[in-house]
């Protein structure tokens, strides 16, 4: 839903958008915007949106500022999702800013593009829903994978993997040594795993050896970094 409105060169929100963005009751945040409105703390306008059965209803537009006012008293914790929406709406506004709507040409261009990108979009969406329902079973699975095996899940070079999981600093190799060791805050996210096993050498002898292992939920990070490209 896009409730961002131009007053000039000046953009507000409406209080619908907001309480979607707090996840709240439309009622309640008008009710607080216009409580902080009588401490002089914000300051709104109102008007009527369309009415989707009954009478239209009344809606309040604040601007970015006063936004956060609101947002903080209704739930602090929704402030960088704030953020990010007027990030969205300044990016709308400076694109619309672009257009020469007397264009025809250049206004059908702009159509033609905005098309595509939606397109994309939803390709996008209907290509990742059914990895993303993977990813939430990976994280949830029992076990871990050595880092070969991960790389075989991943469908990619466990050459490649390794020198991803060195150069951004998931695993190291300690001095004079040639086993790869876990960088400790890995360990602390529950990516990474060492575990210790006994491998018999050919001459029939023991030897107790320790591995780092991918866990359910580092395989579906690492599996994200390899949809968006990143591990190569």
């Amino acid at each position: 839903m896009n409730d961002m409105i131009t007053n000039g060169d000046h953009l507000t929100m409406s209080s619908r958008e907001v309480a979607e963005l707090v996840e709240k009751r439309h009622d309640n945040v008008k009710r607080t915007m216009e409580s902080l409105s009588e401490k002089g703390l914000i300051a709104f306008t109102q008007t009527e949106e369309k009415a989707t059965g009954g009478r239209p209803g009344t809606v309040y537009l604040v601007g970015k500022r006063d936004s956060y006012v609101v947002v903080a008293q209704l739930s602090p914790e929704f402030t960088a999702r704030l953020v990010d929406r007027w990030q969205e709406l300044e990016q709308q506004a400076q694109t619309h800013a672009a257009i020469d709507f007397n264009d025809p040409a250049k206004l059908r261009g702009y159509l033609l593009q905005a098309t595509e990108e939606i397109e994309k979009r939803d390709q996008k969406i209907l290509y990742l829903a059914p990895k993303a329902e993977a990813l939430d079973r990976i994280a949830t699975a029992d076990g871990s994978l050595c880092i070969t095996n991960a790389a075989k899940d991943l469908q990619v070079r466990p050459k490649d993997l390794f020198n991803f999981l060195s150069h951004r600093k998931w695993i190291y190799k300690r001095t004079g040594s040639s086993s790869w060791t876990a960088y400790q805050d890995k360990i602390q996210q529950g990516l990474l795993e060492h575990k210790t096993t006994e491998v018999t050498r050919s001459d029939g002898s023991n030897k107790v050896t320790e591995q780092v292992r991918v866990t359910p939920k580092g395989l579906t990070k690492l599996a994200r970094l390899v949809a968006e490209g990143e591990v190569a």
